[in-house]
């Protein structure tokens, strides 16, 4: 279990060293440094054996967060308390020693976290088999790169029978036979109830392995909930910025209801339809049948060869299929204020037998939204053969007896 309450992390920054001094003797005089809040107030708790994952963008708290429940760093205010063994992955190069050998880092981590010699002479063997670097195990680990020094480490931390596992962007520098037995290492790991809080900027990631994730912005906890809404949010912002800074948000006038929302506004979708092959509304089809989306639009302002897309995502929050009329090379022409645009999608439903949601988007050219709806509708897959994954590739088989 890990708790955080209200925990803030202060850093005082200074134009030049030297202030630091100046600032130290000068009793009563003015201060010489500007505040920088990595983190303010934050309260969050993650129960034993849930996955919590941390999303934002760059200098938003997210590694002071786990370097401060790792006891690497002090918080400013605030407490933090979690209870058993906790290990950690946080930045490339911290918690091994450069000079050592893989083998002898390995030893001292897990003496370190409490295991005795006995203990760690019968997981190593598993420690390595995981960590795949050969030969390398008995070489200094300043010679690794970073993958090798991330196989070793994750390797590590989760065979010292962790209670608590912290983990920071471990598995982005990893191959994809790594990060995928890594995944299904989480899967273990939450399955023995092991507590795990991890950053990523994987999102896709985020919404596979999590229970719950949180966005942290400007150090505080902008979105707290489930991942797949978590990171529609954050992907919301990003857009955003990039479109325009500080904006606020787009509020639709239709009834039409989405997980997250955004857009600059030149039109607005009014309406989306999911029709089966009977011209029906549904939400309910038959592996292989097809699946049409009618989507209703209005323009709010001129607008030249805008962009409509669909995008179809599991019940995990991970992308499944996605396309626009750009990519299909069927150009709209030009819409004037008060005009609408009914545009249907058709598509071969090869899914397999589960839930889906559907995101549709009016762009402009460049990519940019002008009304964006994440996960407007929801529909499900029916069919006799229980196929793993997420693609019915219509598999045929034949065979021979000799």
């Amino acid at each position: 279990m890990i708790l955080v309450q209200n925990v803030s992390k202060v850093y005082r920054l200074y134009r030049r060293p030297f202030d630091r001094i100046r600032e130290l003797v000068a009793l009563g005089g003015r201060a010489l440094h500007q505040e920088f809040w990595a983190l303010r107030n934050v309260s969050l708790k993650v129960e034993r054996g849930e996955t919590l994952g941390v999303v934002g963008p760059n200098g938003c708290g997210k590694s002071t967060l786990l370097a401060i429940v790792s006891g690497i760093l002090a918080p400013t205010s605030g407490r933090v308390v979690t209870e058993g063994r906790v290990a950690a992955i946080l930045e490339l190069g911290a918690g091994f020693n450069p000079e050592f050998t893989g083998r002898e880092n390995v030893y001292l981590n897990a003496e370190i976290l409490g295991l005795e010699r006995r203990q760690i002479d019968e997981v190593f063997p598993s420690i390595e088999r995981f960590a795949e670097i050969g030969e390398f195990i008995d070489r200094p680990v300043k010679e690794y790169s970073s993958g090798m020094y991330v196989r070793l480490a994750f390797a590590t931390a989760i065979h010292v029978e962790p209670d608590v596992l912290l983990v920071d962007e471990a598995l982005a520098v990893g191959d994809a036979i790594f990060s995928n037995r890594s995944i299904q290492k989480f899967e273990e790991l939450k399955r023995r109830g092991v507590t795990v809080l991890f950053v990523s900027h994987d999102l896709g990631l985020v919404k596979q392995i999590a229970d719950r994730a949180i966005f942290l912005l400007g150090g505080q906890i902008a979105a707290e909930g489930r991942p797949s809404d978590v990171v529609n949010r954050y992907v919301g912002m990003v857009l955003e910025r990039r479109e325009q800074d500080e904006r606020e948000k787009a509020h639709g006038r239709s009834g039409l209801r989405g997980s997250f929302r955004h857009g600059d506004g030149a039109s607005r979708i009014e309406e989306v339809a999911l029709v089966n092959r009977c011209g029906a509304p549904a939400t309910v089809f038959e592996a292989g049948e097809t699946v049409r989306v009618r989507i209703r639009a209005r323009f709010e302002r001129d607008v030249e060869e805008p962009v409509v897309g669909i995008l179809v995502r599991n019940r995990l929050g991970l992308d499944v299929f996605g396309t626009n009329t750009r990519v299909e090379g069927r150009r709209l022409g030009r819409f004037r204020p008060g005009e609408e645009l009914e545009i249907e999608f058709g598509f071969d439903c090869l899914l397999t037998r589960q839930e889906y949601t559907l995101t549709v988007a009016t762009q402009n050219w460049d990519g940019t939204s002008q009304d964006w709806l994440d996960d407007v509708a929801a529909f499900r897959v029916v069919d006799a053969k229980d196929r793993a994954g997420v693609a019915n590739l219509r598999t045929e088989i034949s065979w021979k007896r000799h």
